[in-house]
């Protein structure tokens, strides 16, 4: 990125490596300030042509008006109201409208507060402004500086102190640290060159962010083609966030008119060091949100040449979601470990110890919306005074591997995309300190939250019990168990449920073995998979069932999932 700033309707990316402020009038003199200061003149004029109207009066045109701000704003650094009236002729002109200052200043202050605000900080020898050691403390200076500038100048105009201060997140929401990546890309991928990896995440949680979708519709399709080959990403508009998605190294490059969903990867894989992705070719690469001419849903391609598993999107509005996101990268990863042998599990899993010191690695597999996370978390909550360890392996996506005659379950996120209306009441506010809220406003609002350590879902744990989250049917034992393996593959394959509105679909739906991210596009590939493992897990003697979470009934969302677990805790108790 060149140029000290870019622009949108909703962001702001800073590049302090540029241009970094260290004090007031460095703001006010800045052309970002310019920028934000014409911008919010703009939306008085569609929003409040009352107010603006009456500081039109005071200038010829818009340029003039913006000039005269600027120039009102260094001298309210220094002087009150009263003294930059009586300085000149032309900012007596603004006697009379003090009130509507005031009124003025604190509307520019929250315009600029309701922007998704980034920085980015270049780590390399040549950058011009602030480096990485110090990016941190200095982040703190510039959300400082901003909340003096505001202060200083509000102060000013009132004629004293304000009586209650409030520490607000004025300055960034996100902070990123970037460096160059010169990996040996194969013909076809030159369109990749030059753009910068992101090496460090500072996020100053709760970030709040308003994307334009808050919900996906149909599954990814393979396509014939390599669509890298047909694009070349400019430097200025482009940003990679390098993660492990399981086991496989991905690169995710995203347009920064989705930046919020680049970001908010930080939440749910863990960012690659760069001395770990430095110069590496990756197992998964993710472009999102390109311009390609050909029109093409969200797609993705095997490069077998080259063993890269390529997830494209083209830039709309229809991918303003992060689901779009997560989704795509869990289908790649999913699609690799099928060609790899392994089963992936679109489901939940966790490992639990209690005080008495029983132990049971519980997975519970079922489709978005099903009730295998709310359940889990109903478990957490109901067994807090017997339990002693709860370890999150998958919350969304994981992997089966069958192992010296066992099923190991790996995990691929660090993170959970959780939906909020589900939640116990209160439990969004307790992840405030660390949490990244999509759409709170919002049927289907997300919750994006760190669950676990990389090296804990990566650690492989033999599944204990398998159970299939059926949220459509009731039943008051809420767990039962199947007594042939056939039966059990009938219900698991079917994948059946009653959508959510977390996706576009209705009603009582089907998916094939609950997963639509990979196995529903490899069914004959999965079958066998399918086969392998739940054979061993019959032959080991492994529970296999259901747990009626009644997620998907009326009047049963909340009491559902906890019925639940409360089950799922006796049937621990039995184990010991």
């Amino acid at each position: 990125m060149r140029k000290e700033f870019l622009c949108s309707e909703t962001n702001v990316l800073m590049n302090f490596s540029k241009k970094y402020c260290t004090k007031s009038i460095e703001i006010i003199e800045s052309n970002l300030f310019n920028k934000i200061l014409a911008s919010y003149i703009k939306n008085l004029e569609k929003n409040n042509q009352l107010l603006i109207e009456k500081f039109n009066t005071i200038n010829d045109s818009e340029e003039e008006l913006i000039t005269s701000f600027i120039d009102l704003f260094k001298l309210l650094l220094i002087l009150n109201f009263d003294q930059v009236v009586e300085l000149n002729a032309k900012t007596e002109k603004i006697n009379g409208l003090h009130d509507e200052l005031v009124e003025f200043v604190d509307g520019l202050y929250n315009y600029w507060r309701k922007l998704e605000r980034y920085a980015l900080v270049y780590s390399r020898e040549e950058a011009e402004g602030i480096e990485g050691l110090n990016f941190i403390e200095e982040t703190n200076k510039f959300t400082d500086l901003i909340l003096f500038t505001y202060r200083r100048i509000l102060t000013n105009i009132l004629g004293g102190k304000f009586n209650v201060y409030r520490q607000l997140q004025a300055g960034l929401n996100v902070g990123l640290m970037v460096t160059g990546n010169k990996w040996d890309k194969p013909v076809g991928y030159e369109g990749l060159s030059g753009i910068n990896f992101i090496s460090s995440v500072i996020l100053r949680a709760p970030f709040i962010t308003y994307p334009k979708k808050n919900k996906r519709a149909g599954i990814f399709s393979e396509i014939d083609f390599n669509p890298i080959s047909k694009i070349n990403l400019n430097e200025d508009d482009w940003l990679c966030y390098p993660a492990l998605v399981g086991e496989f190294l991905t690169y995710t490059y995203f347009n920064r008119k989705y930046i919020n969903h680049g970001v908010s990867l930080c939440n749910l894989f863990e960012l690659v060091k760069k001395e770990d992705f430095s110069g590496r070719k990756p197992d998964l690469i993710y472009v999102f949100g390109a311009d390609l001419d050909q029109e093409i849903p969200p797609s993705y391609y095997i490069d077998k040449k080259n063993d890269i598993y390529v997830g494209f999107a083209n830039a709309s509005d229809e991918i303003d979601y992060f689901g779009y996101m997560k989704k795509m990268l869990l289908t790649l990863h999913n699609i690799k470990m099928l060609d790899n042998g392994h089963l992936p599990i679109h489901g939940a899993m966790v490992a639990v110890t209690m005080i008495d010191g029983t132990k049971a690695n519980i997975a519970i597999v079922g489709d978005s919306g099903a009730g295998k996370s709310e359940s889990l978390e109903a478990f957490r909550v109901l067994s807090a005074s017997k339990l002693k360890d709860l370890k999150i392996i998958f919350d969304d996506m994981g992997t089966f591997k069958i192992e010296d005659g066992k099923v190991i379950g790996y995990g691929t996120e660090t993170g959970a995309f959780v939906r909020v209306d589900d939640l116990d009441d209160g439990y969004a506010y307790q992840e405030l300190d660390r949490g990244i809220f999509m759409n709170p406003h919002r049927q289907n609002a997300r919750l994006l939250i760190p669950v676990a350590p990389y090296d804990v879902i990566m650690k492989g744990y033999e599944v204990d019990i398998l159970l299939y989250a059926n949220n459509y049917e009731k039943l008051d034992s809420c767990l039962t168990f199947f007594n042939n393996v056939d039966d059990a593959k009938k219900i698991f394959v079917s994948g059946r449920r009653k959508a959510k509105g977390t996706t576009t679909e209705e009603g009582l739906v089907d998916s094939y073995f609950a997963n639509p991210f990979g196995p529903v596009q490899r069914k004959e590939q999965c079958d066998i998979l399918i086969d392998k493992v739940y054979d061993q897990l019959f032959e080991n003697k492994i529970p296999v069932g259901q747990i009626y979470t009644q997620l998907g009934i009326p009047g049963r969302e909340m009491a559902g999932p906890k019925d639940a677990a409360l089950k799922l805790l006796e049937w621990i108790k039995s184990v010991k």
